[in-house]
């Protein structure tokens, strides 16, 4: 037969039947698993909430709400964390007129941002536990108000007292974007989503170490500094508003559980009015239960341990680096106040590169890793590690890019691209590592992330305030590198270690807490 003939044999004959039949009993196999899982899923939550949906297709489970719903509750999570990240950050650009007004040292105006992060390490406890004891939207708004109040106290009297003390309660309420959105996002969509869920959620955010001190630049230059904290708060109020108007309660547990209050018709019990003594015996009983949780996850689980450790240094890089950035352009570069803060816009490009193009390739490498024939279409907390392997490249080198381009007076574009750079490792390490954590905790994916996220707001409160001193004594070139050996040391083999003992280190401690 000719090369010719063979071709047209090939064409004329049509598909493989075989390979047909293959890979049609390989979609039948993907459905079947899916169908299983479901029915698992359905079965599990009525033994624990005492109902279920009805159905896989039950439209008021969060997973199966329209997809305008779930981003339009995105969007204003996503809002209200950018609130928080440029309430971290605005101050940088007027810490000299703070400490000037304040009669204070520079360590101490230091200090006055950085308790921020420190609040925001101790308020998440408190958010998780409510928020798991009687839903996601309520909380949200109560820790908002809270936000709202002590944040406009702030300024007043210019008291250094107050200031700080303001600034503490502030992130206490502010915590509630860091600590809820994850979840939220968790609650509506399932684990092969995950990246595109946080992409939603993640977008505004990240615009904060940008708008902060950009927005602070300019209150700083045409009106006055303590309207820093009164704009904010305003636009906060705004961002409540809407929340009350279009967020739904989206925690299953919460959801089911009054489903099945519904359905057992039993009369409402008087003696738990909140005019009684019995109410709150038993609120304040279930909160300290749930405010357990968190530390407990903390101490007992070794995979929490080592999620913190890695968010805690890759955090209190961040903070230290995002608040000495102003100063640098200031007195290194001889900038305004205006002008320095410009180049924060460096921060926002990698954080939402990372955002949106990075969460999606998540999503394709876990699908991908878990559609593979050894997998049988299940998928693993695990397949998360690959992607966070550019990440801890990305931190040191950005950090080696930035601290000696600055130390030599390069231009500005050199010093700029190395702060992109670090700013889309850290990104992509804590994007990871977020969803690896809820991947593994699902409905208590608050408790959770509030535990692992303990070490990393500490660590944004101790690191700036020792930023100065390590850059007067090493320079940025020297003061850079030691931060970027530390992090090569400490957080270069994490991706490996999750990859090959992940699975042995989610099992360490988990029957003792299950039983506790």
């Amino acid at each position: 037969m000719s090369l010719n003939e063979e071709k047209e044999t090939c064409a004329t004959a049509g598909p493989n039947p075989q390979l047909l039949t293959d890979n049609q009993e390989e979609l039948e196999g993907q459905v079947e698993n899916q169908d299983t899982e479901s029915e698992k899923r359905l079965a599990r939550l009525y033994e624990q909430y005492g109902a279920t949906w009805d159905g896989p297709d039950d439209p008021n489970d969060p997973y199966n709400w329209a997809e305008w719903r779930k981003v339009s509750i995105g969007i204003i999570f996503s809002v209200g964390q950018l609130v928080t990240l440029m309430s971290a950050s605005i101050l940088a650009a007027a810490l000299g007129d703070i400490s000037r007004d304040l009669g204070i040292g520079a360590s101490t105006a230091q200090l006055t941002l950085s308790v921020y992060f420190l609040g925001l390490g101790i308020g998440p406890f408190f958010i998780a536990a409510l928020c798991e004891m009687n839903g996601r939207k309520n909380i949200w708004i109560i820790s908002n108000f809270w936000y709202i109040l002590w944040n406009s106290l702030c300024p007043v009297g210019k008291s250094k007292g107050l200031m700080i003390v303001g600034r503490f309660f502030a992130a206490t309420g502010a915590g509630a974007g860091i600590t809820l959105t994850g979840p939220v996002m968790a609650d509506m969509y399932r684990a092969k989503d995950r990246g595109k869920s946080l992409a939603i959620a993640s977008f505004l955010p990240y615009l904060g170490p940008a708008l902060g001190p950009i927005v602070g630049g300019i209150v700083v230059d045409l009106i006055y500094w303590p309207w820093l904290f009164w704009i904010i708060s305003i636009f906060d109020a705004f961002i409540v508003f809407l929340g009350v108007l279009v967020i739904k309660e989206s925690y299953t547990p919460v959801l089911l559980r009054r489903k099945a209050a519904a359905q057992s018709q039993q009369p409402v019990n008087q003696a738990l009015s909140p005019t009684k003594w019995a109410f709150w015996h038993d609120f304040f009983t279930r909160l300290a239960t749930y405010l357990g949780r968190p530390i407990r996850l903390l101490v007992r689980r070794p995979i929490i341990q080592v999620i913190s450790l890695v968010l805690g240094l890759n955090f209190g890089i961040y903070t230290l680096t995002i608040s000495t950035f102003a100063t640098l352009w200031i007195d290194r570069y001889q900038q305004s106040a205006l002008i320095g803060s410009l180049h924060y816009i460096s921060f926002s490009i990698g954080f939402c590169l990372t955002a949106q193009v990075g969460g999606r390739i998540m999503d394709i490498i876990y699908r991908r890793l878990r559609d593979r024939p050894k997998n049988k279409g299940e998928g693993r907390p695990e397949f998360r590690c690959p992607y966070m392997l550019p990440g801890v490249l990305f931190i040191p080198i950005g950090l080696f890019w930035y601290g000696w381009s600055a130390e030599y007076r390069i231009t500005w574009v050199m010093v700029d691209i190395g702060a992109l750079i670090f700013t889309c490792g850290s990104s992509i390490i804590a994007q990871a590592l977020l969803a690896y954590t809820l991947d593994i905790f699902g409905e208590i994916g608050a408790s959770a992330n509030a535990a692992t996220r303990l070490l990393s707001n500490v660590s944004g409160f101790v690191f700036p305030i020792f930023a100065p001193q390590l850059y007067d004594r090493l320079g940025y070139g020297w003061g850079n590198s030691l931060l970027a050996f530390i992090f090569v040391a400490l957080g270069l083999p994490v991706p490996v270690i999750l990859w090959v003992w992940g699975e042995k280190l989610r099992a360490l401690g988990k029957q003792q807490y299950e039983e506790n």
